[in-house]
């Protein structure tokens, strides 16, 4: 059996967001096609970003597998540190304002950005 890597942007119980790896059994199908089990999902949204875009901090306001389909996205965190997702890279956005909390950009969230000359092309897929 293999497992399938979730990488998962998410909120820590500091508010701030953080990445961390989880593995997805492939336990469905035969050994030259192995799958998860379904899994449930909300409908999707694709992205068209051109050179240049950036985004301010903000939280997610759905849990969404996020797929790059062309070019580069940047995610940056609060602590400074940042992850470069590339065409046929995905990560699971759970990184959500926390319960009660008022959304306070120098806490809360993450931001992101296109990298380099091509556009980039984001599929977004509702948890």
């Amino acid at each position: 059996m293999t497992d399938f890597k979730k990488t998962i942007l998410f909120t820590d119980t500091d508010g701030r967001a953080k990445f961390r790896e989880e593995s997805v059994a492939l336990t469905e199908g035969t050994p030259q096609s192995q799958l998860s089990t379904l899994m449930a999902s909300g409908g999707y949204q694709l992205r068209h970003s051109p050179p240049g875009f950036r985004s301010q901090f903000h939280c997610s306001v759905h849990y969404q597998w996020v797929f790059i389909l062309n070019g580069h996205m940047e995610i940056g965190l609060q602590d400074g540190s940042s992850r470069v997702f590339s065409r046929g890279d995905h990560f699971y956005s759970i990184d959500t304002l926390p319960e009660g909390a008022s959304f306070d950009a120098k806490v809360h969230g993450h931001w992101s950005r296109q990298l380099g000359d091509e556009p980039l092309v984001t599929l977004f897929v509702r948890g």
